[in-house]
């Protein structure tokens, strides 16, 4: 009897919504793409290996190599993003912190006096705090102003992207390369590559670090539990005698520290420069906020669907030469998958009543 309730137990925690909804999106969304593939004349399964091999194929897993370089600032990201959306804050902020976190990473690699062994990480640090900085003031503007967070961390994108873009452009450009980008960061800031010849460099190690330690600190500590306590029902929390106040400073400072911290590595480990859209034109922000989403904000839910996306975008590549059809449909892909995510709750979970506000808290759950 024991052995049965095992399994019964252990096939309940498989078939639970947080792990299938995100299955049953991907499947949904492949077969969906699979559809849209025979009406427009082409073959789905063709399409499809071509994908993969353009993902994870290639010589010396070239493109391996390419997909994880893409995975890296989209699962951290992702990771800033589900650390807020843990406690019931919605960081759509994320881009902005991006920027002044590359920003202020250039901006101490370039003009502090610093011995190389200290400029590195004091480049990162600078970084991270300048996106946490940049989320604080949208938690300020909810706090004190009632500006919806929701709203403040979307608007602060705006000045955040066009301070950048003026500074790259006229007081910080190098001009003599002729591009809208700043000068070159001394190369004892660079972060080293893993694997020489790839744009894969130890960020990707400082992520894998940061989401496992988000996943302990979630199920494993007070601050975790406090967080999870605050998404779930913030009135029981405070009931509790959570301080959610400070909580949601904390946590947002975190989501944007992450994010800022992650616009720093990919300035002095990508592109070993500030460069006007580089860091905006890529979406990194936006295919981390799906990530998150399709992960039900847990962090290594995260790190599973921040390589899935970045598989497909790089598989698009792959798809349209070896199979002809538009890469174009790999961001069809994501959102198909994203739409179904957003119907989990009335496609996996029952209704409970009839009203509005059971149907709302079964989707909840």
């Amino acid at each position: 009897m024991s052995r049965f309730r095992k399994g019964a137990a252990l096939w309940g925690s498989l078939t639970a919504p947080a792990i299938t909804a995100p299955i049953f999106a991907v499947l949904g969304a492949l077969m969906l793409g699979a559809l849209l593939m025979l009406a427009t004349g082409h073959d789905p399964l063709a399409a499809y290996r071509a994908m993969l091999e353009g993902a994870l194929g290639g010589r010396q897993l070239a493109n391996l190599m390419a997909t994880l370089a893409r995975a890296t600032p989209i699962v951290g990201m992702g990771l800033a993003i589900a650390v807020a959306l843990r406690g019931g804050y919605l960081n759509l902020g994320g881009e902005g912190q991006l920027v002044l976190g590359g920003l202020a990473s250039a901006l101490v690699a370039l003009y502090t006096p610093l011995p190389g062994w200290l400029l590195l990480p004091a480049s990162l640090i600078a970084g991270a705090l300048a996106g946490g900085a940049w989320a604080l003031l949208a938690a300020g503007l909810d706090r004190w102003c009632r500006v919806p967070l929701l709203i403040g961390t979307l608007l602060l994108n705006y000045p955040a992207r066009y301070l950048a873009s003026y500074l790259v452009n006229h007081p910080l450009r190098d001009v003599a390369s002729g591009m809208s980008q700043t000068h070159r960061v001394p190369e004892a800031v660079e972060l080293p590559r893993l694997i020489a010849g790839t744009r894969l460099h130890i960020g990707a190690l400082i992520v894998l670090a940061l989401v496992l330690a988000a996943a302990w600190i979630v199920r494993r500590t007070r601050v975790g539990y406090e967080l999870r306590m605050t998404g779930l029902n913030p009135s029981f929390a405070r009931y509790g005698g959570v301080d959610t106040v400070r909580l949601g400073f904390g946590a947002m400072m975190l989501s944007g520290g992450i994010a800022g911290l992650v616009g720093a590595m990919e300035v002095l480990g990508t592109h070993h420069r500030f460069i006007d859209n580089a860091l905006t034109g890529p979406l990194y922000a936006w295919t981390g906020l799906m990530a998150a989403l399709l992960a039900g904000s847990s962090p290594l839910g995260v790190l599973a669907a921040g390589l899935f996306f970045a598989a497909v975008h790089t598989g698009g590549f792959g798809m349209e030469r070896g199979a002809q059809v538009p890469r174009e449909l790999s961001r069809v892909l994501q959102a198909l998958m994203i739409l179904l995510i957003a119907a989990r709750g009335q496609l996996l979970t029952p209704r409970r009543g009839g009203s509005t506000a059971a149907a709302g808290k079964a989707g909840a759950t």
